[in-house]
């Protein structure tokens, strides 16, 4: 069984992809984690992030190894994952690694923004996380300032706009919600609840494919 979780940055995606897999017993790919990774060998290099060669030079070579995720789930790291995200070769040079781990036998749960529409379109599972702007910047905020960073709440909303914005436009496989997929707005829900209502979406799907 492939499930396929999409959503905007700072929808809870990844929680309810962690969870999921946790409990189904399948391995889990944050994709955006490899898209933080080339951002952050980036900034580290101190580049321009619209290198395109520089960029794919890393993608190609990425090691996650090196990287911690809370060095990856650090703010600036999510802008320069969203900016070398949009580049097309990029996407291209990650492409197989994603595709090869969403076809390991038993399946797997990825975690992106394109997973339903490009990484794994046949994904038996197919859902949309989302919620408004505020709420996600919001939950955003508090775990910066759980990190210890300074931030206020106008300026990571403004940084949620932003990456909602590159990410639906950019002409490589940009977020959107694939046809078959099942909408989990989770304005209003807390962990629990938007994770009851994912495990019923699964549970459905399953029951209708005989997976």
């Amino acid at each position: 069984m492939i499930v396929a979780i999409d959503g905007p940055a700072a929808s809870g995606k990844g929680t309810l992809a962690r969870r999921i897999a946790a409990d189904y017993a399948l391995p889990h790919l944050d994709t955006g984690l490899l898209y933080r990774a080339v951002g952050a060998a980036r900034l580290a290099a101190g580049g321009d992030l619209g290198d395109v060669s520089a960029a794919v030079a890393v993608a190609r070579t990425l090691d996650l190894a090196k990287f911690t995720e809370e060095a990856l789930k650090a703010g600036p790291v999510g802008e320069a994952a969203s900016r070398v995200a949009a580049i097309p070769e990029v996407r291209s040079a990650l492409l197989k690694l994603q595709q090869d781990f969403a076809r390991q036998p038993g399946g797997a749960v990825l975690d992106g923004r394109d997973i339903g529409t490009v990484i794994a379109p046949d994904a038996e599972v197919k859902i949309f996380v989302t919620a408004t702007p505020e709420a996600r910047a919001e939950r955003r905020l508090r775990e910066l300032l759980d990190r210890g960073e300074t931030v206020t709440f106008d300026d990571v909303l403004a940084d949620i706009r932003r990456r909602d914005e590159r990410d639906a436009g950019r002409g490589a496989a940009p977020l959107k919600q694939a046809p078959d997929a099942v909408v989990l707005d989770n304005t209003l829900l807390d962990k629990d609840q938007s994770w009851l209502v994912a495990v019923a979406i699964v549970e459905r799907r399953r029951a209708e494919t005989g997976t």
